[in-house]
């Protein structure tokens, strides 16, 4: 295999004018969002001094996500989802304006400053499902996957830019600035969605409130395919999170070193980065769903070996597959998600997607801690990795369609219907088969 068909697959930057303008947009936004985040958690920390306050943090981020997500998914199957998205990154822009007066003032209560984080929060709960349904619009079928892979990869290499700018900036100019840069990225992602055309709903629009809602979750619990990639995220994050252990592990078999414990967290991000990376040969397989599955039992195999290792390079390797893994996981997931949902429905399925991704994760760090603090580290890890193995291969036993990779499921969208040929890539009308 050529080192150029190893590396991340590049044909929709070279393919879609619109979708080169978006992604270098949400890149800047995703690159102020997480100086925003680290930049209140700095503030909080520092006008209080408590560990509640901080965690409150993440509650107010995480909480509008999963309690709005829903609800904000039929919202943007009744209406134009371009609308919608440049609505979410106006509102996220004024919230970081009003939090940049209050870093300058810095007179402002704490729980104000976290109500402003819940309603930014909320925008973006609003946006993130009206972005999902642009890749699908503006891509042929066959480069889905890799303008979702291009996303996530802008996407981790923000998460790791962006803590290391909000501390030089936090250094230098305060609070403020951090915020002030947040709400410029955000401009900057609006003016490049700006010239996107009219994305409203292709097959009919949804049900207005708990209707609408309703409809989405009918076809989640009804499309075998779809119902099946969640349920395998849920199977590796609820079950195997290791995250919350990461302190217990360090003082059980690394003396508590700081360096260690901060390498555990630095071994999963770059193994993402890298599996992305080299992502090019799994988004061109064109089957997600045994990607998937595969993926998802080596996240739990490794984790399950990292309980058991007692030396810290092993655990490091052995965490670095684990976010390889997880990487490759979620690009199956979501590209499983934008193929074999009709438009109608995209925005829905991709809200119930984020609303996936937010509480798993944390729920699986809860699971760990309660199981950890009863039988220790070692069985939280080693039993939670093989839960995972066995839930995976439930999934992969109940759901063939998942496991070869297809179903008769239809799409009712076409790729590159919304633009000319020089912006979707010259793709013609089709009907999306999973």
């Amino acid at each position: 295999m050529s080192l150029a068909r190893a590396l991340i697959d590049v044909r929709p930057l070279r393919t879609s004018r619109l979708f080169r303008r978006l992604l270098f947009g949400r890149t800047v936004s995703t690159l102020g969002s997480f100086m925003t985040v680290v930049t209140v958690m700095f503030q909080v920390w520092d006008r209080t001094r408590s560990p509640v306050w901080s965690g409150a943090v993440g509650l107010a981020q995480a909480l509008p996500m999963v309690g709005f997500g829903l609800f904000a998914g039929a919202w943007v199957d009744r209406a134009d989802r371009r609308r919608i998205y440049l609505l979410g990154n106006a509102g996220q822009a004024t919230c970081s304006l009003l939090l940049a007066v209050q870093g300058f003032t810095g007179h402002v209560p704490v729980a104000a400053v976290l109500v402003l984080v819940a309603v930014q929060a909320s925008f973006g709960a609003l946006g993130a499902p009206a972005a999902g349904v642009f890749v699908p619009r503006l891509l042929p079928k066959d480069q889905v996957a890799a303008g979702v892979a291009l996303n996530q990869a802008s996407g981790q290499a923000m998460m790791l830019l962006g803590p290391a700018v909000a501390g030089v900036v936090l250094g230098w100019w305060g609070a403020g600035v951090c915020y002030l840069l947040d709400a410029a990225s955000f401009g900057v992602s609006f003016a490049c969605a700006f010239g996107l055309p009219p994305l409203p709903p292709v097959g009919g629009a949804s049900r207005a409130g708990l209707g609408g809602v309703a409809d989405g979750l009918r076809f989640l619990t009804g499309h075998r395919v779809v119902r099946g990639a969640l349920l395998t995220d849920l199977a590796a994050t609820v079950l195997s999170m290791p995250v919350s252990l990461f302190p217990l592990v360090n003082t059980e078999r690394f003396d508590g070193n700081p360096r260690t414990l901060g390498l555990f967290l630095s071994a999963l991000a770059v193994g993402g980065v890298v599996a992305t990376a080299l992502s090019g040969p799994v988004t061109r397989f064109g089957r997600p769903g045994p990607v998937m599955l595969a993926a998802s039992s080596v996240w739990g195999g490794s984790l399950a070996a990292f309980g058991l290792t007692d030396r810290a390079w092993s655990g490091l390797l052995l965490l670095a597959v684990a976010g390889g893994a997880d990487a490759l996981a979620v690009l199956a997931r979501t590209t499983i998600v934008q193929t074999c949902t009709p438009d109608a429905m995209l925005g829905r399925v991709t809200a119930a997607e984020t609303v996936v991704g937010q509480a798993g994760p944390q729920l699986g760090n809860l699971r760990a801690g309660l199981v950890a603090a009863w039988g220790g580290a070692a069985a939280a890890l080693v039993g939670g990795g093989l839960l995972c193995l066995a839930a995976v291969g439930a999934v992969a036993a109940s759901t063939p369609q998942l496991r070869r990779g297809a179903a008769a499921a239809a799409d009712t969208g076409s790729a590159g219907s919304t633009g000319s040929a020089g912006d979707a890539g010259g793709a013609d009308p089709q009907v999306n088969s999973c």
